[in-house]
This record gives structure tokens, sequence and C-alpha cells, in this order.
């Protein structure tokens, strides 16, 4: 028996290459989130790692954020880590374990993680695609094979995302 259901058409992907100790990112946070609630299911916004040598939590945050993946609460953890850029750069990884404590993650499991670097191999994956692509800096956003920007400034971004986004759902329309 086949399904006659029609296939939909996979969603425009917005990749937000992205650090969690970077003062930026925490800045990019409003339009990410407005994307993702403009959009819905409509555009998959993904979180890639791109952790800069400057900031020495960003590697540890990135796998704790993959964590956080594992246990289903990838973007609320990603947002509740940028909130606190500051203080992860005072305490350092002490933060990664608490905010996952205060999302009723399982914390334990965060710290282990971090040891036995379980997630190593997905951060380093992303930050050499990133790299391959011209990555440079974060917040970087590559939708529809356009890399914009937005380490410099945040200005107009996210009205050229959705620019790109709308044409691309509107293309899937045909």
């Amino acid at each position: 028996m086949s399904d006659s259901s029609p296939v939909r058409p996979a969603a425009p992907v917005l990749d937000v290459w992205c650090e969690l100790q970077c003062p930026d990112c925490h800045t990019a946070l409003d339009d990410v989130r407005a994307l993702r609630a403009r959009y819905g299911d409509r555009l998959e916004v993904r979180l890639r790692h791109f952790p800069l040598e400057k900031h020495k939590h960003a590697f540890a945050a990135a796998q704790a954020a993959e964590e956080a993946v594992a246990q289903g609460m990838g973007w609320p953890y990603a947002e509740a880590v940028l909130g606190r850029v500051a203080e992860l750069d005072r305490k350092g990884e002490a933060v990664l374990v608490e905010v996952a404590r205060e999302l009723g993650l399982d914390a334990e499991e965060f710290g282990t993680a971090l040891v036995d670097g379980r997630h190593i191999l997905i951060v380093d994956a992303d930050q050499a695609e990133g790299k391959a692509i011209g990555v440079t800096g974060t917040p970087t956003y590559v939708i529809g094979g356009e890399r914009l920007d937005g380490g410099k400034s945040q200005e107009g971004l996210r009205e050229r995302v959705e620019e790109i986004a709308d044409r691309l759902l509107a293309e899937q329309q045909g």
C-alpha cells in the first residue's frame, strides 16, 4: 500500500556558526530567537560550533552544548550559556554544569562528557567545516549558499537572512 500524502520538501537550513563564550553571539541571540519564532519548522536553524582560541572555555562550552543536544535541550542550553558569557569567562567550566542543573538536565552526565570528550569529534568537525567555507569569526550565518559575517556588525543581518529564507521558501512552493 502506498502513502499518497505529498512529500514535504526539506526546510531550508540556516547554519549559525557560534561560540558560546562570544559576546557578539550573545548579542545575536535576539535575532536567532526572532528567526526561530517567525519561521518555526519551515526553517531549520542549526547551531554550529566555531570555538575561538582567544576564549579558553569555548571548546568545553561547545562540547557541553552537544551534551545538551543529546539530552534534548540544545537550544535552551545554548541560549542560557550565552546569557552568562561574562560569568563563563570568570568562573569557567563550573558554569556549564551549573546551567545544565538549572535546566533540569543530568548535570553529572555533563561533567562526565567534558572529561571523557565524547563530543569532541562533533565540535572538531564543525570547526573544520567552518574553516573550509571561510568562517573566520562568530557569529556567522550560512543560508542558501550565502555566508553572512556577523562578527563585525549585526546590522541588517536578520533582514538579509529573512530575504533569503523567504526566497528559498517561495522557490519550494514552485
